[in-house]
C-alpha cells in the first residue's frame, strides 16, 4: 500500500515503516559522529541499560545514545500496536524494530519487550531476561508517557488530565488542524482528578520498578536511574509546572529522592526542552510556544531535538562528576531554552501572533514537519510515493 499520514488533531494514526526506519538511522548516524565527544572527560559510562518507555521520542533517543555512544546493551521496554496486513503498526513498534535490527547487525545487544510496563507480569519478565542476559543492570531511564495507568496492586484504572490547579486559565492557541490562533479556556483540575494524574505520571510506578529490580538482585552497586520531566517559564507554567502535570512530575522529585535513600541508587530527575513529542502536542498552548521557540532557537543556533538532548545529559550530567544541578537535586539540559534573552524572545512575539501572521511570527512549519517525522513522515530520502508492506518482522518479547 501506498502510505500518507492521516491526522486528526494531535494525532496521526498511522505510521510509514521505512519513513520510521530512516528517522532512527539518523539518529544512530548522529550519536556516531559525537562518539569521540560523548566519551571524553566523563565518570564512567553505561554498560547494561534499561529503558522504560523507550519506543519513541526522549526514551527512544536514550537508548540509541546509550548503545551508540557507549556500546552499551539494552533492553526496551513499551506498549505499541503491531501491524496487519491493512493497517500500519503504531510509530514506536516500527521505531524499536528498526533500533532493534540495526543494533544486532552491528553486534550490539538488543531486546525488548512489549506490553504494559505498568504490570507486574512485564516486571517480571523484564527480571528473568535480565537475570539470563545481563546479569544486573547499570542504568534504568525511566521515560514513560502514558495517558492511563492500572494499578497492579488492585486492578483500578487512573486517567491523567491536561488541567490547571486552582482557577481556570485562558490563553492563545494554536489549533493544528485549521492553523487559526484563537483562545483556549480550561477549567480547573478537581483534587480527585489530581491524585489520578499523580498515579499515572508521578514516581510510584518508577519506585515500583526500581524496588523490584533490586529485590530481584539485578541492579549494579551504585546503579544509576533517570526520569524525565519538564518545566518551562512563563508561557507554560501555567499548563504544566504549576498544574495537575506539574503536580505529578513534583512526586518524581520526592521519589528520586526516597530511591537514593532506601535503595542507595543514584536516582534524578532530568528536566530537558520542550519538543514536539506525541504527548507535548496534546497540551494546549505548547504548539504555538514550540512554534515561536523553534524559530528563534534556531535563529541562535541553539535548537536541538531529543537525540541532540539525550547526548547532552549521558555526557553533561548522567557520566559527568561535576553535573549541571538545580537546586532541588535535577540534572538540567534546558538551559538554552531558558536563557532570559531566548525567553523574552518568545514572551515578546506571543501577543502579537495572529491566525494571518502566525507563518511569518512563529515557524509553525517546521512544528508541523517534526510532528510528522514521529510517524515517519516527510523524512528525506524516503519515497512516500512507493508501494510499501506494513508488516515488518520484529521479534520481541
Amino acid at each position: 500500500m501506498v502510505i500518507s499520514p492521516k491526522v486528526r488533531g494531535f494525532i496521526c494514526t498511522n505510521a510509514h515503516p521505512v519513513g520510521c526506519a530512516e528517522n532512527v538511522a539518523q539518529q544512530i548516524e548522529f550519536i556516531k559522529s559525537q562518539k569521540a565527544t560523548l566519551n571524553s572527560d566523563i565518570t564512567g559510562q553505561p554498560k547494561n541499560v534499561l529503558v522504560i518507555g523507550s519506543s519513541t521520542g526522549y526514551g527512544l533517543a536514550s537508548r540509541i545514545t546509550a548503545a551508540y555512544g557507549y556500546g552499551a546493551k539494552t533492553v526496551g521496554l513499551f506498549f505499541e500496536k503491531p501491524p496487519t496486513e491493512k493497517r500500519t503498526a503504531s510509530a514506536g513498534y516500527y521505531n524499536s524494530a528498526a533500533f532493534e535490527a540495526q543494533a544486532n547487525a552491528d553486534g550490539l545487544y538488543s531486546k525488548s519487550i512489549n506490553g504494559d510496563a505498568f504490570s507486574n507480569e512485564v516486571k517480571q519478565q523484564t527480571i528473568d531476561l535480565i537475570k539470563q542476559d545481563l546479569g544486573k543492570v547499570d542504568l534504568v531511564v525511566y521515560s514513560l508517557a502514558s495517558p492511563r495507568r492500572t494499578d497492579p496492586a488492585d486492578g483500578t484504572v487512573y486517567s491523567s488530565v491536561l488541567k490547571p490547579i486552582g482557577k481556570s486559565y485562558t490563553a492563545k492557541n494554536l489549533n493544528t488542524d485549521t492553523q487559526v490562533v484563537g483562545e483556549v479556556t480550561i477549567e480547573p483540575a478537581n483534587e480527585q482528578e489530581i491524585a489520578d494524574t499523580i498515579k499515572v505520571m508521578g514516581g510510584e510506578d518508577w519506585a515500583l520498578w526500581m524496588n523490584a529490580l533490586n529485590d530481584a538482585g539485578v541492579l549494579e552497586e551504585g546503579c544509576k536511574t533517570v526520569a524525565y520531566t519538564y518545566i518551562g517559564d512563563k508561557l507554560t507554567k501555567p499548563i504544566y509546572g504549576d498544574a495537575s502535570i506539574g503536580k505529578a512530575k513534583e512526586h518524581l522529585d520526592v521519589t528520586a529522592a526516597e530511591l537514593n535513600e532506601s535503595l542507595g541508587v543514584d536516582a534524578h530527575v532530568s528536566v530537558l526542552k520542550a519538543v514536539v513529542t506525541q504527548a507535548s502536542s496534546a497540551i494546549p498552548v505548547m504548539p504555538l510556544y514550540l512554534s515561536i521557540l523553534f524559530k528563534e532557537m534556531e535563529a541562535a543556533g541553539t535548537h536541538e531535538g531529543c537525540i541532540e538532548q539525550l547526548a547532552r545529559l549521558y555526557k553533561e550530567c548522567i557520566y559527568n562528576a561535576a553535573p549541571r544541578l538545580d537546586d532541588e537535586g535535577r540534572f538540567r539540559v534546558d538551559e538554552l531554552e531558558l536563557l532570559p534573552e531566548m525567553q523574552a524572545k518568545v514572551e515578546a512575539i506571543w501577543p502579537q501572533v495572529t491566525t494571518e501572521n502566525v507563518n511569518e511570527l512563529s515557524d509553525f512549519a517546521a512544528y508541523k514537519a517534526e510532528f510528522l517525522r514521529l510517524f515517519g513522515f516527510g523524512i528525506e530520502g524516503v519515497d512516500y510515493s512507493a508501494e510499501v508492506s506494513p508488516i515488518v518482522d520484529a521479534q520481541f518479547g
